[in-house]
């Protein structure tokens, strides 16, 4: 589930992000690019999250 989440939220931020900077740079937005390279980020997002070393833990007594 955390993984369509987090699919899905790149998805809405790579669309805000390529309007505004198309917007910005006077460009034209282009859905399908902007698309196909949020997921893209998504997909790297979570192959970092997978392959990072956790935390350790630690006890605080």
């Amino acid at each position: 589930m955390r993984y369509l989440v987090t699919l899905f939220w790149t998805f809405v931020l790579g669309q805000v992000v390529g309007y505004l900077g198309s917007s910005l740079s006077g460009a034209t937005y282009d859905f399908q690019l902007t698309t196909i390279i949020s997921l893209i980020t998504g997909v790297v997002i979570l192959l970092i999250a997978t392959i990072a070393p956790a935390p350790e833990k630690t006890s605080h007594s």
